[in-house]
């Protein structure tokens, strides 16, 4: 990969692990330097960051609970702070909350807090990074299949949350498209992650559930975010792209 995001600083929520990870190492080997957001894994944050800065990029890690709109805020803003700009921002940290809609033992706290993270914690970044970014900044959001096709029980409110980034997306498409800033979403199918693990309960049902049968990888993710943050992907906005093995076919 050559070193189309020199000169670019990029924000990855979640960083610490997964797809959050791997798109950090993208993202430095294309040639942007990298702060990761994380909320509670310290020693896996500092070690990605170790990672970035043995290969040459500037990285940094910074703690923020996406849950609470202010700390997101304040994430943004320290982070163009500290490294001078603010390019690239990518909303990947999420939650997974399952519980069926007639279950009156869910934990219904759990479940309020899926909302706040997985979509509040997008929109108040998005709120605090569109001021700083400049002409062909990036805006790339971490969705799911999930809120296109559910397939399965006790997801309706995390789909409920990923559907919603679609909209709120396709309507900051729209707001930032003057200024040159670009507002996609990826989503994902059934990746390998600490969150949903290709050995976990019911991984034999998703493999099944999309055409290659299998598991895709965080890096599959993360070359797609790469893109989608450089330079050959300046006229889309407001559109999603589905790497999920065929699952929505």
């Amino acid at each position: 990969m050559g070193k189309t995001l020199a000169g670019k600083v990029a924000l990855v929520t979640g960083g610490s692990r997964g797809i959050g990870a791997a798109t950090a190492r993208a993202l430095a080997e294309a040639g942007a330097d990298v702060a990761i957001g994380y909320a509670a894994s310290a020693d896996k944050a500092e070690a990605v960051v170790r990672e970035l800065r043995e290969s040459g990029a500037r990285a940094g890690a910074y703690r923020a609970d996406q849950g609470r709109p202010a700390e997101v805020a304040e994430l943004v803003a320290t982070v163009a702070r500290d490294f001078g700009r603010l390019d690239i921002l990518v909303n990947n940290a999420g939650v997974l909350a399952p519980g069926a809609v007639d279950d009156i033992g869910a934990d219904l706290a759990a479940l309020d807090r899926q909302l706040t993270v997985n979509l509040g914690g997008v929109t108040a970044g998005i709120r605090a990074a569109a001021p700083l970014l400049g002409e062909g900044g990036r805006i790339i959001t971490i969705g799911s299949n999930l809120g296109v096709r559910v397939g399965r029980s006790g997801m309706a409110d995390y789909a409920a949350t990923k559907a919603a980034l679609v909209a709120y997306s396709k309507g900051a498409a729209w707001d930032l498209a003057p200024r040159g800033i670009t507002v996609n979403v990826v989503q994902p199918g059934s990746v390998d992650t600490d969150m949903n693990p290709a050995d976990g309960p019911r991984a034999d049902e998703q493999r099944a559930g999309n055409a290659m049968g299998r598991y895709g990888r965080p890096e599959e993710i993360a070359a797609a975010v790469a893109f989608l943050a450089g330079p050959d992907a300046s006229f889309i906005t407001g559109t999603t792209l589905d790497i999920d093995g065929g699952y929505l076919a």
